[in-house]
């Protein structure tokens, strides 16, 4: 008797992850979802764009005090900033990333981080740009509005740094993700993570990964 070897095949999985490179919630939602994805590996095969939103899009060139940005924005009290502050950091070394909280004393205009993910994703490193920019930002304390660190970074995932530097210098791609964004907001996404599966369930917020996997299970299970 011929005993067979052959598992199921994994089922195609589009995952739009929409989100901000200075949200700190959707680092959490991110690497969550990967560890998910890894549990899921024989069974999900994922596809996974990454959709550009702003926070702060009026923001100016300079930024912006995050402390003062946070008091005006939401009317947080020092102590709850220092609350929210831990409870992020506490979430990141779970999910074994590093909230250097002491780095990032101001916040930025992401739009060009934003142009630059857009023209990552036909490069194929989409991924890895977002990956190195939540490290850029929330781990060094580094500026993503900064065009010398957006191709720095650019550089350290792989990508051309003088095909990098053309987009930024031209605006390119600017429509395209100004589109994006509208859709989404016109879509109803106003806060982020949201992190959509095949165009149709909707998983917001910077979720444990058990959320995301009991979600994609019966996602998957239902299709």
């Amino acid at each position: 008797m011929t005993v067979s070897t052959t598992s199921a095949t994994p089922v195609p999985v589009r995952i739009d992850f929409v989100s901000d490179v200075s949200c700190p919630w959707c680092v959490v939602g991110l690497k969550s979802l990967e560890q998910a994805l890894d549990k899921l590996q024989d069974t999900v095969q994922a596809d996974i764009h990454f959709q550009p939103f702003e926070l702060n899009a009026n923001m100016p060139p300079e930024g912006e005090d995050i402390g003062e940005h946070i008091a005006r924005k939401y009317g947080s009290t020092p102590e709850q900033m220092a609350q929210s502050r831990e409870a992020i950091r506490a979430r990141g070394e779970q999910l074994g990333f590093t909230f250097a909280m002491d780095k990032r004393g101001r916040i930025y205009n992401t739009f060009d981080a934003h142009r630059l993910l857009h023209w990552a994703a036909l490069e194929g490193r989409q991924k890895e740009l977002k990956m190195a920019l939540f490290d850029a930002y929330f781990t060094q304390g580094q500026n993503p509005s900064s065009h010398e660190v957006l191709l720095k970074v650019a550089g350290k995932v792989g990508l051309d740094t003088v095909k990098a530097a053309d987009v930024l210098a031209s605006g390119a791609y600017a429509d395209e993700v100004r589109a994006q964004e509208q859709f989404y907001q016109q879509n109803g996404i106003n806060s982020v993570p949201a992190v959509i599966i095949n165009e149709r369930h909707l998983i917001s917020g910077g979720q444990p990964p058990e959320v995301f996997e009991q979600a994609l299970r019966q996602i998957i299970a239902g299709a």
